[in-house]
This record gives structure tokens, C-alpha cells and sequence, in this order.
């Protein structure tokens, strides 16, 4: 028969009878030669029924096919031929004829036992498909999944080309037969969330029960670049394995460029050792540019190109370029490879070269600067490819490390280094040796926390304000849609976004987000797609983007402001920290939560080979104080162009008495050893969220640094510090006192609280040392 698929629901009638009814239009009205030229066709049309009433058979074509031509040549003019792609056809379907000499040369160059399918399309797309085509005819539901489709044709040398497929369906029309059924509304909601369901879409459109009489005309468009350049992306983001990837990247190299033979090839450039190489880069890819492992043959001009200018060189004639550059090792070493033309490009992320994407061919001419420019619309994908490549490497060998050796501070990495020397040592002179565990004694602990106030309750904030704009566009697009007599179910809808809205003003739990959310994506959605096309549905999705949607901006907002801030009070302690670390070695973590957290210890046994005096304890205690104070400062000034103007409370914990620290193997950190000392982690632990006694105050207050201690000599010891900075003109003349509310485990406990002055000159803050401070001691 006439089709490339048995099952489906129509009925086909292959007709020019719209045609025909034109010419006989023509015919009538027409004074003219077009009146003549009509009424002599339409007489030979009609010893041919079947043309009118329906061709059955492939013999009907081939009969009548001179007729066809004659028929249709309106719509295929003879001067286009050799120029359009386009046959007449029945929407996707195999048959087809009348074809373009240029259609008709293609398929010839395809050789004969080429078979012309449309690609990644069967059964079940091309039954649904029709079944939806019938829904928005009958019953104005448009259910529109359908997606570009395509020819993939052969060349003669061997290329694949890529044709984008267009139906002009003008000449169709759809009609019931008695054989078809009547849908309800209940058969199109089950069918709607059944698309894998093959046989309900048999069981409610039974085989042949409509009829489509006509014919369309299909137009090829080449896409062969395109296509080439999407699948180059595609296999540039596949999980496969690399060979099958490299393969594929190869072809659409080969189809974009039209060169059956092309080669690619990559040389990694590693920036820390400053040479290229051929490791891989979750792609492993041949260089015809490496001499020796580590050495390229580059040099001169092709040099210059890539490594400074940063720019593609190509060579057309190897031969050529040998003559005219005989001591020239690239040209040497690609002509002993069967090279005769080449295009070497950079590729260059935030202007760091990560490597030389080469392109070579065994003939002359093919590859040269002007075929190079087709590389522009490749490279910021392929960039972006191997960047990532890179960084996944990066991250694997960072992974490695940290899983085999750990991240280790300096100021300790002595002690594991003598660890791992004893191991080998023991090993190497055929003992066994066990590795003993990492302790640092008598080591004095510091913490503080920077913490961004009040930020729970602004992202709930976020969430009620982007979560009810949202419902209240969907309400909206649904009360306009909710007309009498309409079974959509959009009242019941209406009514639970109605219950969210007011549930929003009322409180919002953890889970209130992902609840709403959920209900709209698997209830509201459905719903809205199923609604004829407008302009406010348009937008509402547009507006729930979640990069850069309205319903979302709160919560962006939100992130942002955190970002900035914890971004702000990293620099600054990191900076000081590099400086303090100069003075005396010590431990130092720091943590970002809702603001920054940070450990500290010191002690001999940390720096073995310095003294250890009471001067360093002093000065390390007046420089956590100060730059605690700084990162008040600089988030204060942050304030004006945040999002979220939030501030943020700061706490440091006095710890006087030297406690142990252990390294623990299974959690890869240190930890406090010993029973006692395990009352200091207790109370750090519980202080951030600690009352002054007798009151619901929080010991802690955004603008203040509070200071928290257990023995009346410590508070001594920092009220020196405080006047030092108050001095200074950093903290505030006030200093609260404060008692502690009794903690689970923890009693006993006191406070300094003082205020930081905000109004500082920033540029002098920043370039101040902390040397001066350190003299007042």
C-alpha cells in the first residue's frame, strides 16, 4: 500500500481533488489562454478518476505520473528544480514522488539501496501524532509535541547530510467516517497523561475510523551545519564512553567542514608546568603537534599565533610551506603524518589557553584561513567543553587527593609529613609500622562567628513573596478561564491555590515551598496547557523561569545577599589571617554557614621550633577582636547595595585553659581529645542561641560584638583590648556587662557586649596594619 505505517487511526485518500476544483474554477471564469490550458487538462484529468476520488495504489502514480507533473506545476515550477528540495508526499510517510531534480539528484547520489526514513520516528510518535492532529480538528484541543524532523542522507564520498523536513498540509482535510467515535472530556484528560500508553490511543481512536483525503507537499531545507553543530554540543555534554564520543565529534567536525577524511586532534596545555601534553581531558584525543610527550613543534609564526595573538593558523600546502620555511619543525613533522593541510586553533577561556584544537587533512587546500572561520561558530561551545572537561579532571584529582592525603593546614602539615617519612622508612627496611594518631597538646583554642542576622525568617520572607505573586497570576489566568458549563475541573483548583494564598499570610513551614510547587507542577500545569493559547499563559511561564522569572526574584534576592556577605567576611579574615599566620604559626579553620564561623589554636607544640610566649596568646586575642570588628564594618558598608539589607551579630568565646586536639582518620579533621576538653565544644555549641539571664534577650545583637567568658581575669584581660580599639575609634565607648543564662551542661558563664562604629574610612581601614596595635601591648 501506500504507507510507511500499517496502524493508524486514518484513513488515507490520496486526492488532487483541491486542485482539480481549482483548475475547474479557472476553467469558468477565465478568458484567457489560462482558461483554454485548464479546460484542456481538466479533459484528460477526468479519463482518470482516481485522481479526484482517491490513488489506492503505487501503480496509479507511476500511470499517471506525467499528468501529476502537469497537474502541480504551479506549485513546482520547472525553473526551480535545480534549487527547491520538494516531492509531494502524505504527512510522514514514505511515499513520495513528483520530485525536484534536485530532490531526485540526492536521492540518486544515496545510491539505490538507500531507504529514505525519517529519523528517530516510529510507531508510537507517528499514531499519536495523528491521533492529536484529530483531537485539535474535532474537539479544539491542541496537544502540539511535535519536533523538528529530519532526512539524514548519504553523499556520494561518504558524508552524511542533514535535511530539516515542512509538510504543506493546504491541500488535507480530515473527516469522521460512521466508524468514529465521540471522545468525552474524561477520554481526553485519561489520554492527556497517557502518552506511553500505546494501546488507549488505539482503544479511543480505533484503527481507519477518520479519513484524510488530499495530498501535501514536502520541502527539504539543508541543515547540515546546524545539525552538525548540535550534535557537536550534544556529544560535547554525553556521558558515553570517550571512544564513541570522539567518533561522533569527528563526524560532525567532517559534515560542518564537508571532508570525509577530516582528522582532530587536541594538545592540552598545563598551566602550572607550562607545556603541552596529550592526558586526557575526559576526551583522549590524538596531537599532531606533540614532537615528544611534553614538546610541541611549534614555533615562529604558528607560535606567535597561538600563544600570543591567540588566533588560528592555518597552512594550505605543507609541500609549499616546507619550501618556503624549510627549518620549520611543524611543517616537517605534519608532512611525515600525510598532512597537506591544516588549521590550528586556540582554545582560550578568561584568557587562559587550555589548549590547540587541530584539524588536519591529507589533501592540500581543503583546510586553509578561509574555511578556518567556520571554527567561530564552533569554538565558544568546544571552549566551554573542555573548560568543563577540565575542571571535572580538576576536581577528580582534588577528590584523589583529598580522600588519599587530605587538605592539610601548613601549620600542621610538618607533623603528617614525619608521619608518613616514619611509614616509609619502617617499610622500607621490611617492618611493619602503624601509623599513630596526630595530637598537638597544650594548645590554647579560639572561636568566633560572624552571623547574618535574621535570615531564616527573610528567606521565608522570599518564599511568601515570590510564592504568592505566583498564585495570584495563576488565580487570575484561572478566573478568566473558568467560564459556565466549562469541565476542566478549574474551580476545584482555584480553590486549593485560594487555601495556599491564605495558608502563605498565616506561616510557612519547611515544607510549605516544595508542596505548593509540586501541586503546581503536577496540577495547575497540566491545566494551563490544556487552556487555548494566551498571551498571560505566556507570560506566567516566562515569569517562572527559575533564573530569571519574577516568581522567583525574592528568593534570588535572598541568595545573593547571603553570597555577598559571606564573600565579603571571607576576604577580610582570610586576609588578616594570611597576615597573623607570619607572626606565629598557628591552626586556623573557618567555616561558611549563614555568615562565617572560624576555629583557631596555638601553641608550642603546633610551632616546636619557636618559643612560645604569653606576648603571642595576647596579641592573637587583640587581633581576633579586631578584625572581628572589621568584618562588622565592611558588611555594614556591604548594606547599601544589598538585596536584603541584613546585618549581622558577632560572638567570640574565651577559652583560657590549653586543651588536646586530635586528628580523627574516619571525619579527616581535627577535634578536641579528652574528656574535659570536651566542655569547650559543648560551648560553642550552645552560646550562639543563649538569653541574658532573666530576660529573652539574646546575648548576641546585630552592630555588637559580644564576648563571651567564665573567669573575671579574662574579662579584664579583653576590656584592655576594647579600650585599645576604642582608642582607635573602633568600638564604642559602652561596654555592657552580661550574665549568661544557665545552658543544658553549661552555667556560669559571662559577657562583654560593645558596639562596633560603623563609620569608618574604608580605603584607610583596609590599608591599616595591625602592627601598631601589637606595640600598645
Amino acid at each position: 500500500m501506500l504507507t510507511l505505517f500499517t496502524d493508524k487511526p486514518l484513513r488515507f485518500q490520496f486526492s488532487f481533488h483541491k486542485v482539480i476544483e481549482k483548475l475547474e474554477t479557472t476553467a469558468q471564469n477565465s478568458a484567457d489562454w489560462r482558461s483554454a490550458h485548464a479546460a484542456d487538462l481538466l479533459a484528460r484529468v477526468n479519463q482518470h478518476p482516481e485522481l479526484r476520488d482517491g490513488i489506492t495504489t503505487r501503480e496509479q502514480i507511476t500511470e499517471n505520473e506525467a499528468l501529476v507533473a502537469e497537474l502541480l506545476a504551479d506549485l513546482f515550477p520547472e525553473i526551480l528544480t535545480l534549487n527547491e528540495i520538494k516531492a509531494v508526499s502524505l504527512p510522514y510517510q514514505s511515499l513520495i514522488f513528483n520530485k525536484t531534480q534536485r530532490f531526485q539528484n540526492i536521492l540518486n547520489e544515496a545510491g539505490p539501496d538507500f531507504a529514505i526514513n525519517i529519523r528517530d520516528f516510529d510507531e508510537h510518535q507517528y499514531y499519536v501524532l495523528t491521533c492529536c492532529i484529530i483531537l485539535s480538528r474535532f474537539y479544539n484541543v491542541h496537544l502540539d509535541f511535535t519536533k523538528p524532523l529530519f532526512y539524514d542522507i548519504p553523499t556520494a564520498d561518504g558524508l552524511v547530510k542533514h535535511y530539516r523536513i515542512l509538510y504543506n498540509a493546504d491541500f488535507l482535510e480530515v473527516t469522521a467516517t460512521e466508524d468514529s467515535p465521540v471522545l468525552t472530556q474524561a477520554d481526553i484528560d485519561e489520554l492527556i497523561d497517557n502518552y506511553d500508553d500505546l494501546a488507549l490511543w488505539k482503544k479511543k481512536f480505533p484503527l481507519n475510523a477518520w479519513a484524510m483525503k488530499g495530498f501535501a507537499i514536502m520541502s527539504l531545507v539543508d541543515v547540515t551545519m546546524e545539525s552538525a553543530l548540535s550534535n557537536l554540543k550534544e556529544d560535547l555534554l554525553s556521558r558515553q564512553a570517550p571512544g564513541v564520543v570522539k567518533e561522533s565529534l569527528q563526524d560532525a567536525f567532517r559534515s560542518m567542514f564537508r571532508l570525509p577524511d577530516l582528522k582532530i586532534g587536541f594538545s592540552r596545555f598545563d598551566q602550572d608546568e607550562g607545556y603541552f601534553n596529550n592526558k586526557a581531558v575526559g576526551l583522549k584525543f590524538e596531537s599532531y603537534i606533540l614532537g615528544t610527550e611534553s614538546d610541541t613543534v611549534l614555533s615562529g609564526e604558528p607560535y606567535q599565533c597561538i600563544m600570543h595573538d591567540q588566533t588560528y593558523f592555518a597552512g594550505s600546502d605543507v609541500e609549499a610551506m616546507i619550501k618556503e620555511y624549510p627549518e620549520s619543525r611543524l611543517l616537517k613533522h605534519l608532512h611525515q603524518q600525510g598532512i597537506q593541510s591544516f588549521i590550528l586553533a586556540p582554545v582560550i577561556k578568561n584568557e587562559t589557553l587550555l589548549g590547540v584544537l587541530e584539524l588536519v587533512s591529507p589533501r592540500r587546500h581543503e583546510l586553509n584561513s578561509v574555511t578556518a572561520n567556520k571554527l567561530d561558530i564552533i569554538m565558544p561551545f568546544l571552549v566551554d567543553s573542555i573548560d568543563r572537561k577540565m575542571q571535572e579532571m580538576q576536581n577528580h584529582v582534588q577528590a584523589l587527593i583529598q580522600d588519599h592525603y587530605t587538605t592539610l593546614h601548613p601549620s600542621v602539615y610538618w607533623k603528617f609529613k614525619r608521619e608518613a617519612m616514619n611509614f616509609i622508612s619502617e617499610g622500607n627496611m621490611g617492618l611493619d609500622y602503624a601509623f599513630k594518631e596526630i595530637t598537638f597538646k597544650e594548645v590554647y583554642p579560639f572561636y568566633g562567628q560572624v552571623d547574618i542576622s535574621e535570615s531564616s525568617l527573610t528567606r521565608n520572607k522570599s518564599v511568601q513573596t515570590d510564592l504568592g505573586n505566583q498564585l495570584k497570576a495563576l488565580i487570575a489566568i484561572l478566573d478568566a478561564a473558568n467560564k459556565p458549563g466549562n469541565t476542566l475541573h478549574i474551580e476545584e483548583v482555584l480553590f486549593d491555590l485560594r487555601t495556599f494564598t491564605d495558608e502563605l499570610l498565616l506561616n510557612i513551614r519547611a515544607d510549605t515551598e516544595q508542596q505548593i510547587q509540586h501541586y503546581i507542577e503536577t496540577k495547575v500545569y497540566p491545566l494551563l496547557r490544556s487552556l487555548p493559547p494566551k498571551k498571560e499563559i505566556d507570560n506566567y511561564f516566562l515569569n517562572a523561569d527559575l533564573k530569571t522569572g519574577e516568581f522567583h526574584q525574592e528568593r534570588r534576592n535572598y541568595e545573593k545577599t547571603l553570597s555577598l556577605i559571606n564573600q565579603k567576611l571571607t576576604t577580610v579574615i582570610d586576609t588578616r589571617q594570611a597576615e597573623i599566620q607570619q607572626f606565629f604559626p598557628h591552626y586556623f579553620e573557618r567555616f561558611k554557614t549563614d555568615g562565617i564561623e572560624h576555629n583557631l589554636y596555638m601553641g608550642a607544640t603546633i610551632a616546636p621550633k619557636m618559643e612560645f610566649k604569653s606576648e603571642h596568646l595576647k596579641r592573637i586575642r587583640l587581633w581576633q577582636l579586631r578584625v572581628t570588628a572589621e568584618m562588622e564594618i565592611e558588611q555594614f558598608d556591604l548594606k547599601s547595595i544589598l538585596p536584603y539589607p541584613l546585618g549581622v551579630t558577632s560572638l567570640i568565646l574565651i577559652f583560657s585553659t590549653p586543651i588536646a586536639i586530635r586528628f580523627r582518620m574516619d571525619e579527616k579533621h581535627f577535634d578536641v581529645d579528652g574528656a574535659y576538653n570536651i566542655r569547650y565544644e559543648v560551648i560553642k555549641k550552645r552560646i550562639d542561641k543563649a538569653h541574658i539571664k532573666g530576660s529573652d534577650e539574646r546575648i548576641t545583637k546585630p552592630g555588637k560584638i559580644t564576648i563571651v567568658y567564665s573567669k573575671a581575669e579574662e574579662a579584664r584581660e579583653y576590656k584592655k583590648y576594647i579600650k585599645i580599639l576604642q582608642a582607635e575609634g573602633i568600638l564604642d565607648t559602652t561596654v555592657e556587662h552580661l550574665e549568661v543564662e544557665d545552658l543544658q551542661a553549661v552555667s556560669g558563664l559571662k559577657a562583654l557586649r560593645v558596639g562596633v562604629l560603623h563609620d569608618q574610612n574604608l580605603p584607610a581601614l583596609r590599608a591599616a596594619s595591625y602592627d601598631k596595635l601589637y606595640e600598645q601591648l
